[in-house]
């Protein structure tokens, strides 16, 4: 078993549930490999373990991919993972998470039951992003887990956003920015600006204009072989384009292309977990708060 470890910035009390991760690894003889910076947060380990990074290190040989953090750090894992085709799970250290769903308090089971075959594997699509010219900023990682936006940058005004699907015109949204979701996204940003909440498997994206001032505007759920081409306008010369976490400054006029990614993601769904369960226990449903 060959396990890679990662996570960001923590608190101090949570590092103590790596540490029960890596020992319940150690008791079944897995080969652990931890992300170069995270090896950092190691200081109570005497043990070295060999690292990696975006460069190095990972390749498809592995069999499970951890993530300590919440949504943000499973995101970041994405990038590590990119097309190697490294199943991933989140242990959520953090608050509202959808992606990262193991409680840090059952750390241990991440091992037990994925050696016990109590899991299965969920394939999750990407959208990524195509331009004329690259830019430095997306070019290595032109893909996103969750979702690309184009938004406004430095104005308080709106930007207009040309907007077809398969070479056929469908509106200019008058709006704060437009998001194209995947499914796995739909629980994210998109959700947060009036989004419909769509199963991860589910082979649909979603179009969720930001704060649109057209007010007949709409969430628009489309099939994700569509081909997107986006056109931005508006008082400035630049705007943002962001996938997931990273941003990239795109001037005005500029053609841009959104599709699904040739690859997919990963993620290893475990059977005490389950994405209707996630959504009971972060939005309250089945709850009568009434009372």
């Amino acid at each position: 078993m060959k396990v890679a470890v990662y996570g960001q910035s923590f608190q101090d009390h949570d590092i103590v549930c790596v540490y029960e991760l890596l020992d319940e690894l150690e008791k079944v003889g897995a080969e652990v490999v931890l992300e170069e910076s995270f090896m950092e947060f190691m200081t109570e380990k005497e043990k070295v373990y060999p690292t990696f990074s975006n460069s190095y290190g990972l390749d498809g040989s592995f069999d499970m991919f951890v993530s300590f953090g919440g949504d943000g750090t499973m995101l970041r894992a994405v990038t590590y993972v990119k097309d190697l085709g490294i199943p991933i799970v989140g242990v959520n250290t953090g608050r509202l998470g959808f992606l990262s769903t193991f409680k840090k308090e059952d750390v241990r089971k991440v091992v037990t039951e994925f050696v016990a075959g109590a899991y299965h594997i969920e394939e999750r699509s990407l959208v990524e992003i195509c331009l004329d010219n690259g830019f430095s900023e997306i070019d290595d990682m032109n893909f996103a887990l969750n979702e690309i936006t184009v938004s406004r940058k430095d104005t308080t005004s709106m930007i207009t956003v040309e907007t077809y699907l398969n070479e056929e015109y469908l509106t200019s949204y008058w709006a704060d920015g437009l998001i194209v979701s995947t499914p796995t996204g739909s629980t994210g940003y998109s959700l947060s600006c009036g989004g419909p909440v769509i199963a991860p498997t589910t082979k649909s994206l979603v179009l969720t204009p930001i704060a649109p001032h057209n007010l007949n505007a709409r969430p628009f759920v489309i099939s994700d072989d569509t081909k997107i081409r986006l056109k931005v306008s508006g008082r400035e010369e630049n705007h943002l384009v962001s996938l997931d976490s990273r941003i990239a400054v795109i001037p005005n006029e500029k053609e841009i292309v959104i599709q699904k990614s040739s690859f997919t993601v990963k993620m290893i769904v475990y059977k005490s977990e389950s994405f209707l369960k996630t959504l009971r226990n972060k939005l309250l449903w089945g709850q009568d708060k009434r009372n």
